[in-house]
Formats: C-alpha cells, structure tokens, sequence
C-alpha cells in the first residue's frame, strides 16, 4: 500500500514538474522582444512589473507611427511620381496623334478619362433629346412622331415594305429592343424598394399588367421609351421612362478602293421589244461606251422574233464607237428571266470573281450607278441590291401639256414623278462566284416574276451581307404592263398590284377619278364671280 502511494506521489511529481516547464516556456515564447536597451529597463523594474510592459508598449506603438508615417509619405511621393509620369505620357501621346504615330502601349492612359466622359456624353444625349420637355420646332414637318405599341403589335406611321399600318414586329432587332425594354421595366417595377414612389404597396407586375408603350429615335440623340402599366385601383397607373442613348461615332475601317479596272457584265434577258432596247443602246452608249468603258453587255434573247432588229442594233453601235465588247446568246424557248440571266451569268469564262449587274431593257442608269455597283459589292462579303425609282405614266403626269418633256428632263426625284420601288428585288450588283455558290435562280420559275425574290431570299438565309438602299442613279422607265391570263392566281395578283401602283401617284389618281365633280365645282365659282 505505502509503495502504491510511493509510485502516485511519485508521478504527481513528475506531473508537477511538466507543467512548470511547459509554463517556463510559453512565458519565454510569448514575451516580447526587446534589445539591448530595452534590456535594462525591464530588470530594473522587474519582469513582471507593470510599468516595464508599459513603457515597452508606449515604446512600440511610437516605433510603429514613425513607421505608418514613413509609409505614408512615400505612397505620397509616388503618387506624384506617377501623377506626373503619367501627365508626360500624355502629353506624349497628344504629340504623337498630332504628327499621325501612335506609341505602342499609351492607349491604356485614356481609358479612365474615355469612360467617364462617355457617361458625361450620355448625360448630354438625354438632355438635348425631347424626353422632358419639348423642343421648338420650325414647322410640323419637323416633328418626329411616336410609334404605338403594346405585348403583341406595333401601330406606325411609316410602314416600309409591308405598308401595314399595324403588324407584329417582323424585324428580329425591332423585337428584341422592345422585349428587353419590357423586361427592364418589369425590373425596376418589382425591384428593391429604392423606387418606393413606383413600388409603393410591393404589388407583383407581370407582362399582362403592361398596357401600351410609345417610342420614338432620334437619330443624333437616341430612343425614348414611355410605357404604361396598370395601378391598383381602376383609374390608377404607373408610367415609365427609358431613354437609349446613341454612343459617339466609332471609327470602324478606312480603306482605299481602287475601281478604275472593275468590270462589270451586264446581264440583259430580252425577247422581242426592240425599240425599247433601242432606248437602252442609246443611254448604253451615253453612260458605259463615251464615260465608264469598262463594262461587257451580254444579251440573252429568247426566240427568233425581232432578232434580226436587236442584231443590227449592237452591229451599228460597233461601227460607230468600236466598241466590241458584246456577247449575244440565242435561246430557242419560252422567255424566263431568271433562266436568262442564269445563262448569262454561267456563260462568263474569263474571271470566276467576275462583277455581274442584271439589268432590264426599260432601266436607265448613270455613271454614278456604276460607281455604286463596284463599291457596295465584293466577293465573299457583299451583294448589292439598289432600289430603283420607278417613273409614273408620263401620259397622267403630264397631262396638262401638250406632250411629255424629254426623257432627260423626266428623271426627276419626286412624289408625283415616281415612287421608290422597294417591292422589287430584280435590279442587282453580285460576283458571279457568290451568285454560283448560292446556287443561282429557281430554274422552274417561268414567265414574269417570283425569280428574283427567291433569290433575294437566299442571299438574307446566307452570311452576306445585303446592301439595300435607294440609288439616284438608277430609273425605270413607264411601260404598259400586261398581266398574261395564264399567270398563276399569286402572279397574276402581283402583277396588277404592280400595274395599279405604276400608273400615278395617290393625288394624282384622286383627281383623276374626281375629275367630272372638280370641273362641277369649277364651273359654279366661275358663274358666281
């Protein structure tokens, strides 16, 4: 029993002992360091004593603000440093811009100053566009009006090629700007309550609760977008104003094009009609032979009627100017426009990169067309298809004289000489290797129209881009059109729509069909005077 409790006091001993030098340690390990003259200071007052770790404290809290202070000076002289280094650069870069060379890596120096100023240029859009207060106009002519539009429509003033006065957005850019102004609204609507003014009562909006919205653009400023949405009560709503400001003109390529040695082909379908291409020889000779001279003319004629008159045509043309550069390519079938410019367009050998233009025997173009024809087409990337102006029957829009001016003098851009055909899609600039590659005309198509658009059609599914703008240089002559019997129903009826809106302008007609009651009218003002 005594040798029992001779082993417990034994390791309580040992136990003891353990923890005095772990104690020893710790304090050894967790006491500050100090140096040689801090040494002294802490002995004479005791290790343990109060006012030794007070002076050490008091003595390493000054050391440590000397050192902040030492920092802080020199991120302050770096500062400067870097201030004015930077000043330099600048200053260098505005040198170098002005004499034409920019310094590799000194773009970056202006990309703090560009974005604040871009937020600053987005401010002064929204400021000078009409969306708080109105702007003084000069005359009605002058105000750009709102288009209407709600969840599923869009009610519109102008209404371009579908001329309908309300549609569904059929341009995918047209709807995605309109979802993502709705979604935005719907955003700020049910978002935090920062907007206590709007979501006062924290009701839920969804897109039913959007009840119609009006937009308009600016061109130089941007769109504004003001949407209404049901309140909570029946005469209670919520309005809503976005404004999507245009940013600064972007520089995107500058480039130099070189058109002196372009040829362009001229593909012409013909059959019969020899004093209309009579017409087009002479402006052929005006425009391609006496300025532009480089161009090739291929005719494709279907059958053998009149054949004889076109040939004499381009052989007189060759006597009197020389000019040789003709191909004339005889088929014996039925006329199809889309067949012939086909043949025309596959019987070219010299160059697979060749410019091609189809053209029409009642067109006249200018040399300014040409110009536009060589620019806004290229290989791989382009095709161009102008819209034309197409002229109104010269017999109703000049009636009042006793014959119509010269041709020269009717080409006259205006409402009641002719109208922007934007329905056709006949008249174009392509290269021959896009036009193989996208697989040429629908072959089955014959007779008059449809030819064109499918293959206006291809080219929006492909990657290309198409060029359609109105040109200045490009005409249609008034010609009587005939719309055969034996058309289909989907033919025939574009074809008398084309007939109806070819004929004069709405006024024009207007007076026409109410021409007996405006003579009545006449008449009784003149026996009242």
């Amino acid at each position: 029993m005594f040798k029992r409790w001779m082993g417990l006091g034994r390791i309580g001993g040992f136990g003891v002992l353990l923890c005095c030098c772990l104690g020893l340690v710790y304090i050894l390990a967790c006491s500050p360091a100090v140096g040689p003259n801090q040494q002294a200071l802490l002995w004479a007052g005791g290790a343990n004593s109060r006012e030794g770790y007070m002076a050490l404290l008091q003595e390493r809290e000054d050391s440590h603000r000397h050192y902040i202070n030492s920092l802080t000076k020199q991120i302050a002289q770096l500062k400067d440093a870097l201030q004015e280094r930077t000043q330099q650069l600048q200053e260098s870069l505005e040198r170098a811009k002005t004499k034409g060379v920019l310094p590799l890596g000194l773009e970056s120096l202006h990309k703090a100053p560009e974005q604040n100023d871009l937020k600053e240029f987005f401010r002064s859009q929204l400021n000078q566009a009409e969306v708080s207060a109105g702007l003084k106009f000069s005359s009605e002519y002058a105000v750009i009006p709102f288009d209407t539009f709600t969840l599923g429509r869009v009610y519109q003033l102008e209404t371009g090629l579908t001329r309908h006065p309300e549609e569904r957005p059929v341009r995918k850019d047209r709807r995605d700007e309109l979802l993502t102004t709705l979604e935005t609204a719907l955003h700020v609507l049910n978002g935090p309550q920062q907007h206590s003014d709007i979501t006062a009562g924290k009701r839920t909006y969804a897109p039913s609760d959007f009840l119609q919205g009006l937009t308009r653009t600016e061109r130089d400023r941007g769109t504004v977008y003001e949407m209404l949405f049901k309140g909570g009560g029946v005469h209670d709503y919520t309005r809503l104003v976005f404004f999507r400001p245009f940013g600064p003109v972007m520089k995107v390529k500058s480039e130099r094009v070189d058109t002196a040695n372009l040829l362009i082909n001229i593909i012409l379908p013909l059959s019969k009609r020899a004093d209309a291409f009579r017409q087009f020889m002479g402006n052929f000779r005006k425009v391609c032979i006496n300025q532009d001279n480089v161009v090739h003319l291929t005719v494709v004629y279907f059958g053998r009627d009149q054949i004889d008159q076109v040939k004499a045509i381009l052989d007189r043309t060759t006597r009197e100017t020389r000019f040789r550069n003709f191909t004339l390519i005889q088929m014996n079938e039925e006329f199809s426009r889309g067949r012939g410019l086909e043949v025309g367009a596959r019987a070219w050998k010299r160059s697979q990169t060749a410019l091609l233009f189809f053209c029409d025997v009642d067109i006249l173009f200018t040399p300014d067309f040409l110009t536009s024809c060589r620019l806004n087409a290229e290989p791989g990337k382009k095709v161009y298809y102008p819209v034309l102006f197409s002229q109104y029957n010269p017999s109703l829009i000049y009636s009042n004289l006793t014959q119509p001016p010269p041709i020269e003098q009717q080409l006259v851009i205006q409402k009641d000489t002719g109208f922007w055909r934007d329905f056709g899609f006949g008249m174009t600039c392509q290269y021959r290797s896009d036009f193989l590659n996208i697989g040429g005309f629908d072959r089955s198509i014959k007779g008059w129209g449809l030819e064109d658009v499918h293959l206006y059609r291809k080219y929006l599914h492909s990657k290309l881009m198409v060029i359609r703008s109105p040109s200045r240089g490009l005409f249609h002559f008034w010609h009587e059109k005939h719309c055969a019997d034996e058309l289909t129903p989907d033919k025939y009826k574009m074809c008398m729509q084309t007939k109806a809106m070819s004929e004069a302008s709405h006024s024009r007609l207007g007076e026409l069909f109410f021409k007996q009651q405006i003579e009545d009218h006449l008449r009784a003002q003149n026996q009242r005077s």
